[in-house]
């Protein structure tokens, strides 16, 4: 007996081979090679197609996924489609119809309507949710398709009478986000949007809650949160209702139940206390029972209640010790709580906790746990323990626990002078105080932060008024440095304090050291409007966020220097191109550029308002004659003229107001040209300047006058106003 024909044994794909479990794992393969750019459309799969329910959803997703593709072959598959929409059996209709739906090819809305009505009447629940999805995807295929075919109605009639909970659900998702849509620009819609919230609705919803699944009651109870009840029975009635979800074990449940009571007895002030304490236990529960990141959401949202009802939690505080297994994020949250909650009663134990995290192996949770104690000190509680324990972290002899002491010492003693003759003995005794900065300012290039380059000037000066003779070095280097500082705040505050010096020594001593007064109230972080924004959209990332969603919502919040893709896409007219001049060189010279006072009273005679430090002279004839190179006019570029010019416009002409905008607006350009060539020409001479500082400050502080000023103050002012 011969052998079967290798095509008796391997049948090829394009042959039907009869068996099931061939043309399964066949649709498999083709399922898994929808890779981009492979073609397809060729295979015969439909011919293939058998009421067996998973061959039919392999059919379904490949249709799904080609259609927007093939939006004129998608054609071809309505009429299996429609037929699968009539099939006996509830699974396959509402596979049907969902691929229907899912093909959003414009050209298909007709095909659209007629499945989607008989779906809403079918009688099995699991295609009534599919058609009411449908509905919704039909609308941002086609809303005037949608609203023609009076699909809302239906699905409102739906709503209110369905026995089915899904399809209920589904149809106020569906039903809320028409209408949020409509609302705009039809005045119907906006009254239907209205109608949601009344009472019958929202006690209709709130009796069936129980039958709802979690997302649905989460969908509801934010609905109910929009509620304006009527009278305070209504309210009672409402958190009696849900009363039991507070229980539920899901958190996002728990908490859509927490927005509902808050809300609504806001107007109530005793009623809203008693809802912290009923609250309190359920949330405290819920944040032990659950992960690390549930566990963050739920503390995020405790402690924005935390902060406005800290009494409420003043005898739970033990709650929001750290656990040595939980993430950093979360310990940084129970010690924000802890720091909120703090009081007469318990600081002495929250503050003996504290201590224990001051030398916790992580670093971060360290600091934290010091600017706590540090906070609790401001608010007035048990100061002397406070100050004790404060003094006591410098003895660790760690850097991170010293730097963040320092800190809060500064802090405390700014609130309460009184206790600076016991920080004093132990903070201010500092001998080699500027020897130490000077080995700071030395390594000036290798500090990268300009905020530390910043106090580093301030600390240099601060010290040069308590001891001179010392700091003068240090001083002139670090004036120097800041001065040919590429940071523009740096070199600002550095150019600000060398000529404050050369004024007055006094003056610049009141300006940079002057007598503090006592601080009662260090302002908060947040505004009282922001909180209360927050608390407002209570269950939502802004209390995950610790700020409002418009500002990690709206482009204008994202950051001050959002890209905007008009800069840089200002057009000038073509009239004007001609007065553009391009930007050119400029080279200064160097002598004319030296801040000594003898060479330019030598040079010129104009009055400096008294003051010992003038400006840097130039020559005009020099200006004049280079700029006449560089083919410049001294005048701003006019691109109008009284009588008609090479720009071929007359300013009289122009009578129309829309006109006489266009001629000031374009005139601005003309001045904001004229501006910008000049920064360009600057740009040169400040390069050189820069360069130049650094040796004006060298022989002012570090050269010659360096030996003559040894006695103290005095000497140095003479030395600074009459440099050698």
């Amino acid at each position: 007996m011969s052998p079967p024909a290798a095509s008796q044994r391997y049948p090829s794909p394009s042959q039907p081979s009869g068996e099931v479990t061939d043309l399964k794992s066949q649709l498999r393969q083709l399922a898994g090679s929808r890779a981009p750019g492979v073609d397809d459309s060729k295979r015969d799969l439909f011919k293939k197609a058998t009421s067996d329910i998973v061959l039919k959803k392999m059919c379904y997703l490949y249709v799904g996924n080609y259609a927007k593709g093939n939006p004129d072959l998608s054609l071809l598959t309505i009429n299996f489609l429609q037929r699968d929409c009539k099939d006996q059996d509830p699974m396959i209709r509402g596979l049907a119809l969902r691929s229907l739906c899912s093909l959003r090819v414009p050209n298909l809305v007709e095909y659209l309507v007629g499945p989607l009505g008989s779906g809403l009447k079918d009688n099995n629940s699991y295609v009534r949710t599919i058609a009411v999805t449908g509905v919704l995807k039909l609308y941002h295929i086609s809303a005037s398709t949608c609203i023609d075919a009076d699909f809302p109605a239906t699905l409102k009639s739906l709503m209110l009478h369905d026995s089915d909970a899904q399809v209920v659900s589904n149809c106020l998702s569906a039903l809320q986000e028409i209408w949020s849509l409509e609302a705009s620009h039809s005045e119907e819609a906006c009254r239907e949007k209205e109608s949601l919230l009344s009472k019958p609705v929202i006690y209709y919803f709130l009796n069936r809650i129980k039958e709802f699944n979690e997302w649905a009651q989460c969908l509801i109870l934010e609905l109910a949160v929009k509620y304006v009840p009527s009278d305070s029975n209504d309210i009672f009635d409402i958190m009696n209702l849900l009363e039991d979800r507070l229980q539920h074990a899901n958190g996002a449940i728990v908490l859509a139940t927490v927005k509902v009571s808050l809300q609504l007895t806001l107007s109530m002030t005793d009623v809203h206390q008693q809802v912290y304490e009923c609250i309190k236990s359920p949330l405290l529960t819920l944040v032990s029972s659950g992960s690390p990141e549930q566990s963050y959401a739920i503390f995020s949202h405790l402690h924005l209640l935390v902060v406005r009802a800290p009494f409420i939690f003043a005898l739970d505080y033990k709650h929001f010790y750290c656990q040595y297994n939980e993430p950093s994020y979360v310990k940084k949250l129970k010690l924000e709580m802890l720091t909120a909650v703090a009081n007469e009663g318990n600081t002495y134990e929250i503050v003996t906790e504290l201590c224990e995290y001051a030398a916790n192996v992580d670093i971060a949770i360290a600091r934290e746990s010091i600017r706590a104690v540090g906070k609790i000190a401001l608010q007035q509680y048990d100061v002397n323990a406070i100050v004790d324990r404060l003094l006591q972290f410098l003895e660790m002899e760690k850097d991170y626990v010293t730097v963040e002491t320092l800190v809060l010492v500064k802090d405390l003693l700014r609130k309460y002078p009184q206790w600076s003759h016991d920080c004093i003995s132990v903070v201010a005794d500092m001998s080699d105080a500027p020897y130490i900065l000077e080995n700071l300012i030395e390594n000036w290039e290798e500090e990268h932060s300009a905020e530390v380059r910043l106090h580093l000037l301030t600390a240099a000066m601060k010290c040069f008024f308590k001891r001179p003779p010392e700091t003068q070095k240090a001083l002139g280097i670090a004036l120097a440095a800041g001065m040919a500082d590429f940071h523009q705040d740096v070199h600002d505050r550095a150019l600000f304090y060398y000529r404050v010096l050369q004024y007055d020594v006094h003056v610049a001593e009141r300006v940079v050291s002057p007598p503090k007064q006592a601080v009662s109230v260090f302002t908060d972080t947040q505004s009282s409007e922001i909180k209360d924004r927050i608390f407002d959209e209570f269950n939502s990332l802004s209390v995950i966020y610790q700020k409002p969603s418009y500002m990690f919502t709206d482009k204008e919040h994202r950051g001050p220097f959002e890209f905007s893709d008009e800069i840089g896409n200002i057009s000038i007219a073509p009239e004007a191109s001609s007065d553009i001049v391009p930007a050119q060189q400029f080279e200064a010279n160097d002598k004319d550029l030296l801040l000594s006072t003898d060479e330019k009273d030598d040079n010129k005679g104009v009055s400096n308002n008294g003051s010992a430090y003038t400006a840097p002279s130039y020559d005009n004839s020099n200006i004049s004659s280079q700029m006449q190179e560089l083919a410049i006019s001294p005048a701003p570029p006019r691109l109008f003229c009284e009588s008609t010019g090479d720009n071929g416009l007359d300013s009289s002409t122009i009578t129309d107001q829309t006109h006489a905008e266009s001629f000031h607006s374009l005139h601005r350009i003309g001045w904001s040209i004229y501006k910008l060539q000049v920064f360009l020409l600057c740009l040169k001479g400040i390069r050189s300047i820069i360069k130049l500082s650094h040796r004006v400050c060298h022989k002012l502080f570090i050269g010659q006058g360096t030996d003559k000023i040894e006695s103290g103050r005095a000497e140095y002012v003479s030395g600074i106003r009459h440099p050698i």
